[in-house]
């Protein structure tokens, strides 16, 4: 389709307008921060900086090597770097040190030359919290109130003041974890050189994952699509029509992305190889396992990779009824000169209107700390709950937790459950087969198992529990999320009726699920 579907004209008045009605209405909801908060953010990363200066050449003393030319740089990416960060937001931030810097006993560690221990004893800095065993190991720290995720790459020599992390020759002798956190800012900078028009792809960009957001479609764990995602689908448009309007970004996101011949590839830059590096790049060609990937979305940089290998068919399905919303939306909607008639395009999905059935998968611990590991470890596995009950029904995960305000230390997530399209029309013409059975105790298990056998959970205080229920089993602090009954009209008989028989078909529908067990 991109070989017709581009354009280099350049904005209409019409298209003007429809943008700065857009524009109106991201600031009028609250998705740009004011003056004094991005004051303080660059206050806090020059503090940082000043921070890591005197920490590596610390180190250095320590290890024996010469302080004069101790270096290391602190390098921003993610949101912040993309510009489409909000109020509240934290900044991704990466930390480039030398060969003889060790991530552990020198980034990572308790010894008072590690940057842990001396971000923990710095004042204004809070909640210092390692997590070693992560896919790309990182620090979370709070600083003067503003989030900092703070990854460490430690290259096979010195680092220079002006060292430019996107040449592929950082990457030399540096381990998978270094390969990893160095990804993220050298895909980040090439979405930017990429783009021909970086304002209007930030607009565009806020939009996407304002939208994504409300429509309960945000999360790469749990198989939708997250940051990186969105922002190399939109930057893929920004380049099919580089002089476009945000507003026209937008609409040609979803004309575009709800038609998209999947799995064909989404790629910015062709697939480039290094012989002299050796990395695996992603090539169904030559990859048997990138073969199985539904929704291939290529990082830009080398090494190349799928960002979105997360992705499931059940997830994939409900991301594509998205876009063709999305799509309807335009087409119905015309010239857009008002701020609210964006309105109906963001509007919240709500799961528990779509869906009478649903898997609940709740996740709690005895304490804070435990909770923590528990609940990301937890929901890091759902994908594969998710694509198991996904074989036998249709599935709709949503990403956000929800909370029990009269427990403490937990998190309850809900999967809405439908039978199968196909199936359901198979069964209009088979009544026999109407009601029969779905088996989810098998899937739930499976999940129950690979949760269970997390080398670090400790079973006295980490638990989880997996249930079926129906809308109107929900507990009592989800009713604000349940949409009210409508009243019925007519008689009262009739009325009485009516609510009789949807009583009857929720216990009736409620036999189709087996009863499940967790063995949690």
């Amino acid at each position: 389709m991109t070989a017709e579907f581009n354009s280099a004209a350049y904005p209409t008045e019409a298209d003007k307008a429809s943008s700065k009605a857009l524009d109106e209405y991201l600031h009028a909801e609250n998705l740009y921060e004011s003056q004094e908060e991005a004051l303080v953010r660059e206050e806090v990363l020059g503090q940082l900086e000043e921070l890591v200066k005197n920490w590596i050449k610390g180190v250095a003393t320590k290890v024996g090597r010469p302080t004069a030319n101790a270096n290391a740089n602190i390098y921003t990416f993610g949101s912040y770097r993309l510009g489409v960060h909000g109020p509240g937001a934290d900044i991704d931030t990466l930390c480039v040190g030398p060969g003889y810097c060790q991530r552990e006993g020198h980034f990572f560690g308790d010894e008072e030359h590690s940057l842990q221990a001396i971000l923990s004893k710095t004042t204004g800095v809070e909640s210092v919290r390692p997590v070693r065993n992560a896919f790309v190991p990182v620090i979370e720290c709070v600083i003067r109130g503003i989030n900092i995720d703070l990854l460490y790459a430690q290259l096979h020599g010195d680092v220079r003041p002006d060292l430019d992390v996107r040449a592929q020759a950082v990457l030399r002798h540096c381990d998978d974890r270094t390969v990893r956190s160095l990804n993220g800012c050298r895909v980040t900078d090439t979405i930017l050189n990429e783009v021909n028009n970086v304002e209007s792809f930030r607009v565009a960009l806020r939009a996407l994952k304002l939208w994504a957001q409300r429509r309960g479609v945000y999360s790469n764990v749990t198989g939708y699509l997250g940051g990186v995602n969105w922002a190399i689908l939109v930057a893929f448009v920004c380049k099919q029509f580089p002089n476009a309007a945000p507003s026209v970004i937008l609409k040609n996101f979803f004309i575009l992305y709800s038609v998209w011949n999947w799995p064909a590839p989404v790629m910015l830059r062709p697939i480039e190889k290094d012989p002299s590096l050796d990395m695996t790049v992603w090539d169904p060609r030559e990859n048997p396992r990138d073969r199985s990937h539904l929704m291939p979305i290529i990082t830009p940089s080398y090494p190349c990779m799928n960002s979105s290998y997360n992705v499931s068919e059940s997830t994939m399905a409900v991301m594509q009824a998205e876009f063709e919303r999305g799509r309807e939306f335009f087409k119905s909607t015309g010239q857009i000169t008002s701020p609210d008639t964006y309105r109906k395009l963001f509007e919240p999905a709500n799961l528990f209107a779509e869906y009478k059935h649903f898997l609940e998968v709740e996740v709690w611990a005895t304490n804070k700390e435990d909770f923590e590991l528990w609940e990301g470890w937890v929901h890091s596995r759902m994908r594969f709950l998710i694509k198991n009950v996904g074989y036998s029904m249709d599935v709709r995960p949503w990403p956000k937790a929800f909370k029990d305000p009269q427990k403490e230390n937990n998190h309850v997530y809900y999967i809405g459950l439908k039978k199968k399209q196909e199936a359901a029309r198979k069964f209009s013409l088979d009544n026999s087969q109407a009601n029969k059975p779905v088996e989810l105790t098998p899937a739930v298990n499976a999940f129950s198992h690979t949760v269970k056998d997390w080398a670090e959970r400790n079973a006295e205080t980490m638990h989880i529990g997996v249930r079926h229920v129906t809308r109107t089993d929900l507990p009592a602090f989800m009713a604000g999320h349940v949409p009210a009954k409508k009243k019925k009209s007519g008689s009262k008989k009739r009325a009485g009726q009516a609510e009789a028989a949807e009583a009857a078909d929720g216990q009736e529908n409620k036999q189709t699920y087996k009863t499940i067990k967790t063995e949690c």
